[in-house]
């Protein structure tokens, strides 16, 4: 065994080691309390010298009025404690050695390198603590073998990250109707008297997912379906010994502990208030009658403060006569607690008109707001926020997740950075499960690449969140006296796939075996990103819409200069076919939309222009030219508002739930999703921007049958533009599971059987001049071509055992009418668990999305990844020679593709080349989808970006490259 070493290198402020105060504090209780009583008996002698006629409950009711003087927040000595409140007793101390150690002091900008020491769930010194008065306490605990010494060579070491929006545990995962619900009420749009930890589930799968991602602590606030919804609770995520809700809980307010008296302190307390869309739709409102809701019930509260305060001051005038017991009302008390002051008032708000409302109540009633939330338009009102009652409050928001209703369609990727140079904080949160909470740093990496400072970014996730929680005295930072809540990284925190190697809750490591993945040395760098300056200024200028349509180049001949790499299709594949030697560079010469030459610029002249033609410059800065990227998945050119009908194309009929009207095709319905495209929308755009040229999509469907699906390019402004439409029959989508609208997985597979069955069954067997001809709608063209194994049948599918019947289903048909099925399974959530036989079969698999999440009882058996996994369900895939592509569920985050075959790549260990990596979301994809891989590969788009790959968070997408078109668009 070796060795342990003594104390390494850093620094330390602290000089002596942590005093007991508990006897202290005692002392100092009892003069309190001695203080009051001696107060009360000479200021109002009258209350002790016919104690006789004070009514039974003057004790009771003297203390509640004594307890409404207690502001909220940590005691001054909370710092000096020697044991956590969460400590568990048998837990070892620890030491982290050689670190580089982001604090979160000085606005995020302090790092130290060196230790850290942590004992009784508390860090008890960072930085050199060979110079500390803790040198001889650690030594001896070393050699006593009562420390664990973790030596993590120079790894990047944050604090726990912070949540400051989620329903974890209330929306709990896989979701069963056992559990729905249980983030909000129904039962009426004003509820302060709700609880979120009241229907907290210790079973949720996410706990686990979500500290593997860095999460250590969380708020749980109730949903938006109310204009005030309740009250939230902050909680640890680790699992406790006692396996309660209320055993997770980070200092609960003290009505969880049943109890009014008199304390030094009081920890805060949390509200959630939610306005706009959300508590109009479900209680059939509007916004006039939500405000007007809110005023009722703050009116309410203050009639309740006012008579508190009346009642006390009579009280303590010894005036009991006629006074009663101290008014108090369960109900409303919490948001009495508003008015005083001693609530975080956390708020669901988007608009410009919803957050002046807000603002204008607090205001009215004086409470003051600690967040807004979403709040998508808060960046267009910066100094509206500013006018709040008391301070401005933060700004929790989304990276990039926006469009998805109206009040959310003038979101802006540059909203985080606009606030902050406005002065406000920001914060970003999950609202987990809308977003997979494990992947809680993703959100605080793209703000990063979209302009928000590196300490800002990082604090975005750590020490802003627990001041918006009343929690920056223990969590948040890396301090002596804080909680001993740390993260140790893979790579540097705000780097593209950034993974946890250990997690400290309490002091507690919470990875058992992590499996950790080796990075190139460059990731453990701060990431350098591109200069978004233009588009954030437009995106104000526009009021959240600024322009995004290309500008299309007329110049004949582009010169790229500054190319590091060319990746081009080949042969039905990709292939890198420049890669500069060394430190120099290469150029890239494209005349109307082909490239003609690459290579060095003495490869390349260009002495052979012709007389007119004019030359454009662009400069990659050690940039790249790839493969235009391919999205599936999402409605994406269906849909433009999700939440908005009028705004796509609707659902298509669905013969296993209804009767299918005889004028859309009877019981056998061929809907095609080319005839309800619509191009120029804002998701799409902004995909086209991110290098993402193209889509596949299926008719939008909930029930068994979809339809047929279509690929266009996202770039194109309507449907009759020159290559708008790049292929109007792509595959046959069905999808098969549990779903509101379905009868039983038996009926849908049965109606597949007949499916599949009577497609490789039909008479006809030469219907090729059909192929040939105008007609492509023709049901005999889709008939011939399933047949010949040109149109594939794309199965959505997650659950194991559906994924096994497909197999044997496939088996079944091609034995017994000797065709061969062209099977794709997409979603594929626990296809891991059937690799082989996938492989076997010969089907393909897209991961949909491209991280699995356990959403459902289908998907609950998930291949996680690192670190609570080796393998990745790509990889896995991979290996067994299974053609693999990506999807997404949702159309806002189509623009993130690059970055998901990026994270997959790196997640991989090296497993995954870039060529494959790409192939991901290019030519796999198209081939699992039914496109023409040949024609679609021909004549790709290609990508040029600037400052580095696709990949990489350091470059910035600045044209396509069109063969279909002939022309360059440049952004």
């Amino acid at each position: 065994m070796a060795k342990q070493p003594h104390i390494l290198p850093t620094n330390s402020s602290k000089t002596t080691p942590p005093r007991n105060i508990t006897g202290k504090f005692v002392v100092i209780l009892f003069l309190l309390v001695g203080f009051q009583l001696y107060f009360l008996g000479t200021s109002f002698p009258s209350l002790f010298r016919r104690t006789e006629q004070l009514p039974f409950y003057a004790e009771r009711s003297l203390a509640r009025c004594a307890s409404l003087s207690v502001s909220a927040g940590p005691p001054a000595d909370f710092q000096d404690r020697t044991e956590s409140d969460r400590f568990v007793h048998g837990t070892k101390a620890t030491l982290l050695h050689n670190a580089r150690i982001w604090t979160g002091e000085d606005n995020g900008t302090k790092i130290v390198h060196g230790d850290i020491f942590f004992d009784k769930g508390i860090i008890q010194g960072v930085g050199n603590l060979n110079l500390s008065a803790l040198k001889s306490h650690i030594n001896g605990m070393i050699a006593r073998g009562e420390l664990n010494v973790v030596d993590v060579h120079g790894a990047w070491v944050t604090p726990g990250l912070v949540d400051p929006h989620s329903h974890l545990g209330d929306a709990s995962s896989p979701a069963l109707d056992g559990a729905s619900g249980d983030d909000n009420s129904l039962k009426g749009t004003i509820q302060p008297w709700l609880r979120s930890l009241d229907g907290l589930n210790t079973h949720d799968d996410s706990y686990s997912l979500s500290i593997a991602g860095g999460v250590t602590t969380a708020l749980v606030l109730p949903g938006s379906a109310n204009a005030i919804g309740g009250q939230a609770f902050t909680i640890k995520l680790r699992k406790t010994a006692e396996r309660s809700p209320t055993s997770m809980l980070l200092e609960p307010p003290r009505d969880i502990n049943v109890t009014h008296s008199m304390s030094s302190h009081l920890p805060w307390r949390q509200m959630k208030h939610a306005c706009g869309e959300n508590p109009s739709r479900v209680y059939g409102d509007t916004r006039m009658d939500t405000n007007w809701a809110f005023r009722q019930a703050y009116d309410k509260a203050r009639q309740i403060k006012g008579k508190q305060d009346a009642y006390c001051t009579a009280a303590l005038a010894g005036q009991w006569t006629g006074l009663g017991e101290f008014p108090e009302d369960l109900q409303w008390e919490a948001l009495v607690d508003v008015l005083r002051g001693r609530v975080r008032v956390q708020t669901h708000c988007y608009e410009a008109v919803d957050l002046d409302d807000l603002i204008r109540l607090s205001n009215e009633f004086k409470f003051p707001i600690a967040a807004v939330h979403h709040a998508h338009e808060a960046y267009l009102v910066p100094d509206l926020l500013k006018k709040a009652y008391g301070h401005p409050p933060a700004v929790a928001i989304f990276a990039t997740n926006a469009r998805y209703k109206r009040e959310a369609y003038r979101g802006s990727e540059f909203a985080a950075r606009i606030l902050s140079e406005n002065g406000l904080k920001v914060v970003v949160k999950s609202d987990h499960p809308v977003l997979n909470s494990r992947y809680l740093l993703y959100e605080a990496q793209q703000v990063h690449y979209y302009g928000l400072p590196a300490n800002l970014a990082l604090a975005a996730v750590t020490t802003l969140p627990a001041q918006v929680l009343g929690l920056e005295h223990r969590i948040g930072y890396i301090k002596e006296g804080w909680d001993a809540d740390l993260v140790i990284w893979d790579s540097h925190p705000l780097a593209l796939g950034a993974t946890p190697t250990q997690v400290f809750i309490d002091g507690i490591p919470q990875l058992d075996f992590p499996h950790v993945v080796s990075k190139p040395e460059t990731f453990q760098d701060l990431p350098k990103v591109p200069n978004f300056d233009r588009e954030a200024e437009e995106a104000v200028v526009f009021e959240g819409l600024p322009p995004l349509l290309p500008e299309r180049t007329s110049t004949d001949v582009i010169l790229f200069t500054n190319v590091n790499s060319v990746i081009l299709p080949r042969r039905g594949d990709l292939a890198e076919a420049y890669s500069a030697p060394g430190d120099e560079t290469g150029v890239v010469v494209v005349r109307n939309g082909d490239i003609t030459c690459y290579g060095s610029e003495a490869a390349c002249s260009l002495d052979g222009l012709t007389e007119g033609e004019r030359v454009h410059v662009v400069d990659l800065q050690g940039g790249a030219i790839s493969p235009g990227l391919l999205t599936y998945g999402s409605p994406l050119g269906l849909q433009e508002i999700e939440a908005e009908p009028s705004t796509g194309d609707g659902l298509v009929y669905d013969p296993l739930a209804g009767q299918v009207p005889k004028l859309v095709g009877g019981d056998n319905p061929i809907v095609r999703a080319v005839d309800a495209l619509q191009f120029a929308g804002r998701d799409s755009l902004l995909a086209y921007r991110a290098g993402v040229t193209k889509a596949v999509v299926a008719p939008v469907h909930y029930g068994f049958f979809g339809g047929l699906g279509t690929s266009f390019s996202t770039g194109a402004v309507h449907k009759l533009a020159n290559g708008a439409v790049i292929q109007e029959v792509t595959a046959l989508h069905v999808s098969v599971g549990h779903f509101t609208s379905r009868p039983s997985i038996s009926t849908q597979i049965s109606a597949l059987r007949s499916l599949l069955l009577e497609l490789t069954n039909d008479p006809l067997t030469d219907a090729s001049e059909l192929l040939r001809g105008p007609s492509m709608s023709h049901p005999c063209v889709y008939i011939l071509k399933f047949r010949q194994g040109v149109i594939p049948i794309v199965v959505e599918a997650h659950n194991a055992d559906v994924i096994a019947t497909l197999i044997l289903l496939k088996k079944d048909v091609e034995e017994k009418t000797g065709a061969t099925i062209y099977m794709t399974i997409a979603g594929a959530t626990e296809a891991h668990l059937l690799v082989k036989e996938i492989a076997q079969a010969n089907i393909g698999i897209i991961f949909k999305p491209s991280r699995p999440f356990p959403s459902t009882w289908e998907q609950r058996r998930v291949l996680p990844g690192p670190p609570l996994s080796k393998e990745t369900e790509i990889a896995l895939f991979l290996a067994h020679n299974v053609t693999v592509g990506i999807g997404i569920e949702e159309a806002w985050s189509a623009r993130n593709t690059r970055f998901d075959v990026g994270w997959a790549a790196l997640e991989a260990g090296g497993r995954i080349s870039k060529l494959q990596a790409l192939a991901l979301a290019s030519n796999n994809l198209e081939k699992l989808l039914g496109g023409d891989v040949e024609l679609a590969l021909g004549a790709s788009d290609l990508v040029a970006t600037q400052g580095g790959d696709l990949f990489s968070f350091g470059s910035k997408v600045v044209g396509v490259i069109s063969p279909r078109r002939g022309s360059v668009d440049l952004f």
